[in-house]
């Protein structure tokens, strides 16, 4: 058990170890001079616009999409097409949004291959990647989660958007953060028009000014390749979420 302890520890520490071991909770990116745009809850109606503010900036950006939170996945098809041949990184939120913490592990697999599934249907691929809802890693969330291969997310940077943070509010924790050390993944929703079309923008300008690098997260880790399950995966034909 001690040397289970040490080694997450380890891991924990070690960006580039973490990105290659499911089932290891990452916060920050592996390395310096970068910026991990990472947006949860969509896909949604700023999805689009989203994508373009970024391709515009020549940024990459990371998206943790649900199943049903804002509206099934499938009536957002065209976005989510968008996202993914632009060269974004698309990840699971989960297909409902519950607490993972407070479920079995069958009930956590359910709510992971349902997502599986649909992005199997719109781009043909499975993630690699997920950030647990409410950031709850506890109970089964882990062990499931290592058990299925994926990647667990979380975050050094809260935006607050979900609290009501103004843009402003937002903007000031990344000042008080700074850009030193090594870079920040960042908990944003891009279910706000504000985080899309005004703390985006803003975070694009800052990270110019500061040298930083705006990549997926997989790249901030050095897993720029493997952002996704390997395999070819055969659609099942299935657009709607009921």
């Amino acid at each position: 058990m001690l040397a289970e302890t040490v080694l997450a520890g380890l891991l924990l520490a070690s960006g580039a170890a973490a990105a290659a071991t499911p089932g290891v909770v990452i916060q920050k990116c592996s390395n310096p001079g970068m910026l991990a745009l990472a947006y949860d809850d969509g896909p949604y109606q700023y999805t689009s616009q989203l994508v373009d503010i970024l391709d515009q900036a020549g940024a990459k950006g990371t998206f943790f999409w649900t199943g049903t939170l804002y509206g099934c996945i499938y009536n957002q098809a065209a976005a989510v097409k968008k996202a993914y041949a632009s060269g974004h990184q698309i990840a699971s939120h989960t297909w409902t949004h519950p607490y993972l913490g407070q479920l079995s592990e069958s009930q956590i697999r359910t709510e992971m291959t349902k997502v599986e599934d649909a992005l199997v249907n719109l781009i043909g691929k499975k993630p690699a990647y997920m950030r647990p809802p409410y950031l709850d890693t506890s109970g089964a969330v882990l062990p499931t989660l290592k058990a299925m291969g994926y990647k667990v997310i979380t975050d050094d940077i809260d935006t607050g958007d979900w609290n009501h943070n103004t843009p402003a509010q937002s903007e000031a924790l990344f000042t008080q953060a700074g850009p030193g050390g090594n870079g920040h993944i960042p908990l944003m929703h891009e279910v706000y028009n504000t985080t899309v079309h005004e703390l985006t923008p803003w975070l694009i300008n800052w990270a110019k000014q500061n040298n930083l690098k705006l990549v997926t997260v997989a790249e901030c880790l050095g897993d720029a390749g493997g952002m996704y399950q390997p395999g070819n995966f055969t659609p099942n034909g299935q657009t709607t979420c009921s």
